[in-house]
Parts: C-alpha cells; sequence; structure tokens
C-alpha cells in the first residue's frame, strides 16, 4: 500500500472508530479490494474461497477496529490480519502444504504495500519463525488467531500467567533479533 493510499485509509479508520459510518464503509471497501488481490496470489489452491476468507477478514477488522493504533501505518496491519486469517482457513481445512506455501513471505511486495512494508513484515515473519516452538505458538495465537489469554491458556493447559510470560518473553526475543537487523 502506497504511502498516500495508508494515511488517507488511516484517516478513515480513525473516523469509523469515532462512529462515522460512511467512513467505516470506505474503509471496508478500501480494505477489500487491496486484499482481495492480496489472498488471490497467495491462495492458488483454493482460489475459489478468498471471498471467504476475505469476509472473515473483515469481520476480524471490525473486532478488532479498535486496536489500530493512528501511529502505526494501517497497510502492515490489514495485511497481518489477512495472512492470519487464511493460515486459519488452510488449518480448518486441513491442508498443511498449503500453510507452508502461504506463510512464506514472498519477494517483493504483496499488491499494494510498500516495499518498506514488504520488508518490515518479512523481517518480523522471520524473527516469529525462529522463536522456540512453544513461544511462537503462544504469540501466534494471540496475534495471528487473535485468541485472548484465557482462550490461550485453555487450549494449551498453561495458566494465564503463564501465557502472558512466555509472550512476553517471545516479544523480547524478537525485538532483539529486529534491532540486530538494523544495527
Amino acid at each position: 500500500m502506497n504511502p498516500a493510499r495508508d494515511q488517507q485509509l488511516a484517516e478513515l479508520l480513525l473516523r469509523a472508530q469515532g462512529g462515522d459510518r460512511a467512513a467505516y464503509d470506505s474503509v471496508l471497501r478500501e480494505a477489500s479490494e487491496v486484499l482481495r488481490a492480496f489472498l488471490a496470489k497467495r491462495m492458488m489452491s483454493a482460489s475459489d474461497r478468498v471471498e471467504d476468507v476475505l469476509q472473515e477478514t473483515l469481520l476480524t477488522v471490525h473486532r478488532a477496529r479498535h486496536s489500530f493504533l493512528p501511529d502505526r501505518p494501517i497497510g502492515p496491519w490489514l495485511y497481518a490480519i489477512c495472512r492470519h486469517r487464511m493460515i486459519e482457513f488452510f488449518r480448518r481445512h486441513r491442508q498443511i502444504e498449503a500453510i507452508e506455501i502461504s506463510t512464506e513471505v514472498p519477494e517483493g511486495p504483496a499488491p499494494g504495500e510498500s516495499p518498506a512494508e514488504a520488508e518490515a513484515s518479512s523481517q518480523v515473519w522471520e524473527a516469529l519463525r525462529k522463536l522456540p516452538r512453544k513461544q511462537r505458538m503462544i504469540i501466534e495465537s494471540l496475534k495471528v488467531r487473535d485468541l485472548s489469554v484465557r482462550e490461550v491458556a485453555t487450549q494449551s493447559g498453561m495458566s494465564e500467567s503463564a501465557v502472558k510470560v512466555t509472550a512476553f518473553r517471545g516479544y523480547q526475543s524478537i525485538r532483539k533479533m529486529l534491532d540486530v537487523k538494523r544495527k
């Protein structure tokens, strides 16, 4: 997503967070356009289900709209939600090979994604893949699958405190890995 479009979409979402329905309709329309192209490129093995995943993505955007931070670009936020919904789709349909292929960070930016956004996304995914299995699972559950700490605790058999500590340590590791790359 180019910086001007990113800024425009972010402003619309902020207005939508304030209750502006027309702005929210515009956000959904713009996001649908960008994310449909993003999904079509990555879901070739299930191209007939792109619209299903897009709808799940838009529902997640709706539920998570309060979590968007105005000082951050909206593109990576949208792409992360979309990528997670796509992974969940493949997991639900037991297409393990498709998961492995679709979670690979593609060469170059996704449709509408700037090269800087693509590089940042690639670095985060690379760092996430390097985490120990438990930390990676917890962070993916919290951030990719949008589960609550309680849901992750129940699914993993851990206490809520243990989930929080594991996630915190994972976040610290990712920050360290990303700081090393910047230097």
